[in-house]
């Protein structure tokens, strides 16, 4: 029986990570089930943005699952790491907007989850941690690098170090997440959103995320360089005469992403 849910709706694909029992904890399973996922939706042109979330009320994704990496040696626990790694890269990468939807506890590879999507939205009862540290352990899906670029070095140490929670109204103070809703009006919110970016241009949107992306890792001047290639090649496109025409014409875009 798989463990993800997946419904797409009208260009936005829900996926749904579905262990209620263990709080959607990621194990193996669950891992290549996010990647093989991740690699049909990238190229579905059906699917515009992608939606991740935990079954129930309690948790986005409460962790790894303790009972699976208890059994790992030094090697096994690296190919553990760089395979996990590998997927929440992938996810990183998605040329389509990928929102993280936090409907209560991520923590550890569920905060790193979380880290990997575009955009992190959270409900009022949201909680975030890095706890490895605690199990004699650190963060080995990317957390320690995607933290520290996400929200400082300073504040990042400080949540990995001292394994402690920090509550959503703490995560929106420190740029973790960028909107909070009431837990009823999560969904709506996120749809919302997913939907005002679905009205844009599909590659400009496209284009953004790898300007961001591939941007951050370069030095600042490279990466203005690389900004102004990419909007060279926007500029010739037939959705930037489409949008540009558009508002002129006070009218809605109807882009075609060519």
């Amino acid at each position: 029986m798989s463990v993800l849910v997946l419904e797409t709706v009208d260009r936005i694909a829900w996926l749904t990570i579905h262990r209620p029992e263990k709080l959607n904890a990621l194990n193996a399973e669950v891992l290549k089930e996010l990647d093989c996922a991740f690699a049909g939706l990238e190229h579905d042109e059906a699917v515009g943005a992608v939606v991740i979330t935990g079954s129930g009320e309690k948790a986005f994704v409460a962790g790894a699952d303790i009972g699976e990496l208890r059994e790992l040696d030094s090697a096994s626990a690296r190919r553990q790491g760089l395979a996990g790694q590998a997927v929440f890269e992938r996810i990183e990468r998605m040329p389509k907007p990928v929102v993280a939807m936090v409907n209560g506890f991520a923590l550890g590879g569920g905060c790193e989850l979380a880290l990997a999507c575009h955009i992190r939205i959270a409900s009022e009862n949201a909680k975030f941690g890095l706890p490895e540290v605690s199990l004699g352990i650190i963060p080995g899906y990317g957390g320690t690098q995607r933290l520290p670029r996400l929200v400082g070095k300073g504040v990042a140490l400080d949540m990995i170090l001292s394994g402690d929670m920090v509550n959503v109204q703490e995560a929106l103070r420190m740029g973790l997440v960028s909107r909070i809703f009431p837990a009823a009006e999560l969904k709506a919110g996120t749809e919302k959103l997913a939907r005002t970016m679905l009205s844009r241009g599909p590659l400009a949107l496209r284009h953004a995320l790898s300007a961001v992306h591939q941007g951050l890792e370069m030095p600042q001047e490279q990466g203005l360089q690389f900004e102004a290639a990419l909007f060279g090649l926007l500029a010739a496109s037939e959705d930037m005469k489409e949008g540009m025409g558009a508002f002129l014409e006070k009218r809605p875009a109807q882009f075609k992403g060519r």
